[in-house]
């Protein structure tokens, strides 16, 4: 049996936040630094402040992974290179329409009332894909990135659901 299989996956774009959220865990891991030096009876906090930074420092870097098996879209969030948790899943069925972010084809849609699921990197220069489906009966605006190839192989199993202009 030929099942359809694609895979692609991006890096998300660092925002602001993240950015000065960093800044914070260094400088939390440096007053960990200090409490652990300078206080005798402190110092196992000073050490967990440390622990607990370290901790969540690779957590902030996140990469996004699709993966279409036949059917279903799997949305993965990566954390740190190392934690994998899928964020979403839907099944082809319950999609209504896929198209480029700036199609008119999305026009339907733009006043809905819409549930957004961003899995896209944020980049100025990206190419963004919108779906729209119903899961666990709420409308969702999902955006992702996906490859030629997983474009290509997404409309080969449901035709009528594609845009591509």
């Amino acid at each position: 049996m030929n099942q359809l299989y694609a895979e692609a996956g991006v890096k998300r774009k660092d925002t602001m936040a993240t950015m000065g959220l960093r800044l914070l865990l260094v400088l939390g891991i440096i007053a960990g630094l200090l409490i652990l030096l300078l206080t005798g009876a402190f110092g196992i906090i000073g050490a967990a402040i440390i622990v607990i930074m370290i901790y969540m420092f690779p957590r902030l870097n996140v990469e996004y992974e699709y993966i279409f098996v036949d059917g279903q879209l799997d949305f993965d969030k990566i954390m740190g290179k190392a934690k994998r948790k899928t964020a979403l899943r839907i099944d082809f069925d319950q999609v209504e329409i896929m198209a480029p972010m700036n199609s008119s084809s999305l026009g339907n849609y733009s006043n809905a009332q819409l549930i957004l699921k961003d899995f896209s990197s944020g980049e100025k220069d990206s190419k963004p894909y919108v779906i729209i489906a119903n899961v666990d009966n709420r409308k969702m605006k999902i955006l992702f990135e996906p490859d030629e190839n997983m474009v290509g192989v997404i409309r080969q199993k449901s035709p009528r659901k594609v845009v591509q202009y």
